[in-house]
């Protein structure tokens, strides 16, 4: 395959171990680094041509396109590659998908020069340029990112007035602005979003998450932050913190290189946000408004195969012969950094100054080679580094200096690449002392070289010994590239010295950990890298290259687009809407197909279809907002449940984790409303009646163990509180610090699981609480209970907790039950997960909703109606009488007369049933509706009519019965359960005088 030398596509050919001398010279700064650049015109780019048409797109976003630019003589613009840009290495893993690139050029391009350019870039590179005026530019990357994002990334924090990193509106203004530019170009980039995949880069398109999702609901969109990310206390300081972080889960995948900085990304989210986060198969999950958002951790590597081919190249070859012969006798100390405040390179010289200082032994011998490339962003911190660096190199070799001996060789250049492959060939340690640094690859570039030939490993007297060996070309994979160049596995060695503060030190268990502050730390981890055995440099160097050789740029894209594919897989069958405007409120919400708003006028219509209705509503968070301060029930909330109630047609239950004395005093003024405390351990149906234990042998010694364990928790853990029930023992951690609060919960759970696991207790972790009650006790329990006495034909249920799963569970199981056949209406509160199919927004919703059922309920006419009698108390307690069997006349039927049946008698979940008359229904009240066509049909039923009470007992064979139709609801909402609504049951009635 030929590769064009003007698109640099020749990496490919790099990726399948074609090493070949002229493409090394070419991506290794040799004799290209010495002539001019050819003008990219005319000839296209190869990328595209690897293997045909590609199924998908990955679209790179950087704030800088990888490419090189230089102004003819002529007065035209020459463009090639830059084979060191990151995004350019990491597109060779991902051979199977085609690269397009968005992001600015280094250089300004003229107005009227810009059309041609932009269209040169996307016929020959596939690179879309972003044109941002000069002002726009400078304000946005010098100002904003280099002076205000970049230090506080980095954890410091402006205090000073006169500090450059102090928040300025109008440059985050200005940053925002840039990062709609880049949007606009996605606009006109993107196709299928099927297709296509997003992938944003660094810190300067932190928003653009945002700005993408507001107009693309289903883009496909990963963002990966090169930079550190600083703690919650730090990050809380910066002004538009919401802004960022909500930008940021705006994309499906999110990457960090360390643990560390997806720790403190998590902790804002928890702080700033209130969002908690769990783990699945390994990943870290937020969910963010219905959409999984994935944290991934894993840090960028090198390309072995490049480093190491490099090593023929004649460029290469000369300087490492030219350095050999400069240090001949020395042991090089290697430090390659950019100037910045943040790369510790004041301290690592100070470091090697108390080396010389301690030990004169080394004087003459031990030669410190500093490269330092030039600032990106000029400004008043740099400067004054910059000036304090070279007064202090200036005051050691001034101190040190003997003929022939110059302590510190400082280069202040940018260093090609087959100069850093010398130096590091040559170097015995590689000193890091970064104060903070996102990842730093230095280490793993001088590992890689280290592997290399022969005659470069030990070139000082801190080498056990020297061999010679000849540089040679590789083929295949970096493994075997680095078998054909590298020298004898005895003879290969490197040493480390890295700061703890860089992304890379995790990786890296062979390197000699420091904190760069500490110069005395530094110093004994040098003198104790110089002096270490060959043999223990070899081990440690062996470790390095099998980690690094195997965790390379490659592997790391190919790794991030897999999980940003299968996070993003199941988009098409979401129902998605996007809720507020300004950058710190819009968020998209995410739906399943099967997840919809509760539609207020749905619900009324099926109520009103209903003749036996029954209401199941969570408290905290349902129908009041959540606080510890005060949940008592407003006005409001006591008008609403009073009309509710006072419908005959309506049974309304509030089913709720409180202890009973609270909701005895709260809702005791709405005299027909039934109460379930505790999660269903005590429970009355009205105000009339007897509360009723669940287990009335139940035993609560257990209590005396778990009190003072709850006690130890709360006294250590600022913001905590002990609920004590009458059958439970809750732990509240809601006013707690977030991240506190949550270990310590999860410490609590396990600490109560192993006191209490041969009692009959369970420990329940709840919506910022854990709770621990007796088995068995639970509001699906209860609710289940309440349905199957009752057997409506109307449910609503409304909950927010994670309790309230279960009560969804158990409506769900109404609505599959062919003898009990209801429309149900489950319904969450918030748009989170849930069994729920519907949700409303808050509690002023629930309310609402509640309200029009109210109002529905007084615009009905309803007729004098007998009651069925329904016996909910246990051991004779009082009976309630509820639920006229219909609302309205019936119209008669045209079938022979109805019979009804009846069966043995059945025991009731809280008790016996009511009593059973023999007396005959009269055919006048009866109101049949063709019922499940089994070959006897049994009902029980208790009615009472003038005062008096009957009871029918008929049997009769099966008979055909035409079909009604369905409901309209039912149709919409179970169209696959047609079937079970072909048959009903008898509306028991009284015709009205």
């Amino acid at each position: 395959m030929q590769f064009s030398r003007k698109s640099f596509s020749n990496l490919a050919a790099l990726a399948q171990g074609d090493f070949g001398g002229s493409m090394g010279e070419l991506l290794g700064g040799g004799p290209l680094s010495h002539a001019t650049s050819a003008v990219l015109r005319g000839s296209r780019t190869s990328m595209e041509d690897l293997e045909g048409k590609k199924s998908s797109r990955l679209i790179f976003v950087t704030n800088h396109l990888p490419l090189k630019v230089t102004k003819e003589e002529g007065g035209g613009w020459s463009f090639e590659w830059d084979a060191d840009a990151l995004v350019l290495q990491a597109k060779e893993g991902l051979e199977e998908m085609d690269a397009v690139y968005v992001g600015c050029l280094p250089v300004e391009i003229e107005g009227h020069e810009q059309e041609d350019v932009m269209q040169h870039l996307i016929d020959e590179f596939n690179c879309h340029p972003v044109f941002l005026g000069a002002e726009l530019k400078t304000n946005f990357y010098k100002k904003f990112c280099k002076q205000q994002m970049w230090p506080i990334l980095h954890y410091l924090i402006p205090l000073s007035p006169n500090s450059l990193g102090r928040f300025d509106p109008n440059l985050w203004s200005a940053y925002v602005r840039a990062n709609m530019a880049f949007a606009n170009k996605l606009v006109e980039v993107l196709g299928n979003l099927e297709d296509d995949f997003v992938w944003i880069h660094d810190y300067h398109l932190l928003v653009l998450p945002s700005l993408l999702r507001k107009r693309f609901h289903r883009i496909r969109c990963g963002i990966f932050l090169h930079s550190p990310f600083p703690s919650s206390e730090i990050f809380r300081t910066f002004p538009r913190r919401e802004e960022v972080i909500r930008s940021m889960l705006n994309a499906d995948l999110i990457g960090f290189h360390t643990f560390d900085y997806a720790r403190h990304f998590l902790s804002c989210c928890s702080r700033m946000l209130g969002l908690e986060h769990k783990t699945n198969r390994g990943s870290i999950i937020i969910d963010y408004y219905g959409r999984d958002v994935g944290i991934k951790i894993m840090p960028t590597g090198v390309n072995p195969a490049r480093l190491l081919s490099g090593f023929a190249w004649s460029d290469t070859i000369w300087r490492q012969g030219e350095l050999a012969a400069q240090f001949k006798g020395k042991t090089v100390l290697l430090g390659v950094d950019d100037m910045d405040v943040f790369k510790g390179i004041e301290l690592k010289l100070q470091a090697f100054e108390q080396v010389l200082a301690h030990h004169p032994e080394w004087r003459g011998k031990l030669v410190l080679v500093q490269v330092t490339s030039p600032a990106r962003a000029p400004g008043k911190d740099v400067e004054e580094l910059q000036r304090f660096v070279l007064d202090l190199v200036e005051a050691v070799n001034a101190r040190y200096r003997s003929p022939g001996y110059e302590p510190v060789v400082w280069l202040e250049r940018s260093v090609p690449l087959y100069e850093r492959i010398a130096l590091y060939s040559i170097a015995d340690v590689v000193v890091v002392t970064a104060t903070r640094d996102g990842m730093n690859l230095v280490p793993y570039e001088y590992v890689v070289c280290r592997q290399g030939p022969a005659s470069q490993n030990g070139s000082g007297p801190a080498s056990a010994a020297a061999s010679e060996g000849s540089a040679g070309a590789g083929n295949g994979s970096a493994a075997a590239a680095a078998a054909t160049v590298a020298a004898p596995p005895e003879k290969r060695h490197s040493m480390l010295v890295v700061s703890e503060f860089v992304g890379c030190s995790p990786s890296l268990s062979g390197a000699i950990r420091v904190n760069p502050w500490s110069i005395e730390a530094v110093r004994d981890a040098i003198y104790t890298a110089i002096r270490l055995p060959l043999v223990d440099r070899h081990i440690r160097h062996e470790k390095h290259w099998k980690y690094v050789s195997n965790h390379t740029v490659q592997f790391w894209a190919k790794s991030f687009v897999a999980d940003l594919q299968r996070f993003t897989k199941n988009h098409s069958k979401l129902q998605c809407f996007d809720l507020g405007f300004a950058l710190d409120t819009f968020r998209m919400v995410a739906l399943t197909s099967n997840f919809r708003k509760l539609q207020a006028d749905v619900v009324v219509k099926a109520c009103q279809r209903a003749s036996r209705r029954v209401f199941l509503l969570d408290h905290d968070g349902t129908l009041v907002t959540q606080s510890t301060i005060t949940s008592k029930p407003g006005e409001e909330v006591l008008n609403m449940l009073a009309a509710l109630t006072a419908d005959p047609r309506n049974s309304v239950h509030i089913v709720s984790g409180r202890a009973r004395a609270e909701l005895a005093d709260w809702f005791g003024s709405v005299e027909n409303l039934g109460l379930a405390a505790e999660h269903g351990f005590f429970w009355r149906p009205s105000a009339r009646s007897e509360w009723v234990m669940q287990d009335p042998e139940a035993k609560f010694g257990w209590k005396d163990i778990v009190e003072p364990i709850l006690q130890l928790y709360t006294e250590s853990t600022d913001g905590s509180f002990i609920e004590a029930k009458e059958s439970a023992l809750v732990w509240h951690y809601r006013d707690a610090d977030p991240d506190f609060g949550s270990w310590q919960a999860k410490e609590l759970l396990d600490h109560l699981e192993g006191v209490l696991s041969n009692e009959p207790i369970e420990v329940v972790p709840g919506q910022s609480i854990v709770e621990v009650k007796p088995q068995g006790v639970s509001k699906g329990k209860m609710v289940e209970r309440i349905l199957h006495e009752l057997t409506p034909d109307f449910v609503l249920c409304i909950g927010n907790d994670r309790s309230d799963e279960e009560m969804f569970t158990a409506t769900e199981n109404i609505q599959f039950s062919p003898h009990m056949p209801a429309e149900v209406f489950a319904c969450t509160v918030g748009q989170k997960p849930s069994k729920a199919p519907f949700y409303v927004n808050d509690p002023a919703d629930v309310v609402a909703t509640l309200n029009k059922l109210a109002e529905a309920r007084a615009a009905t006419p309803t007729a004098a109606s007998p009651s069925v009698s329904f016996a909910l108390a246990q051991k004779g307690g009082p009976q309630r009488s509820q639920f006229p069997q219909s609302s309205s006349v019936q119209p008669q039927p045209t079938q022979p007369p109805a019979r009804l049946y009846s069966t043995t008698h059945r025991r009731s979940a809280f008790g016996p049933t009511c009593q059973q008359s023999d007396a005959p229904l009269p055919r006048s009240s009866i109101n049949w509706r063709p019922s499940i066509p089994p070959r006897s049909i049994t009902v029980l039923m208790s009615t009472k009519i003038k005062g008096s009470s009957s009871r029918v007992s008929k049997t009769s064979p099966r008979s055909p019965a035409p079909e009604p139709p369905l409901p309209p609801i039912v149709a919409e909402l179970r169209p696959w359960a047609a079937d079970k609504f072909t048959a009903g049951y008898c509306d028991c009635v009284k015709k009205p005088s």
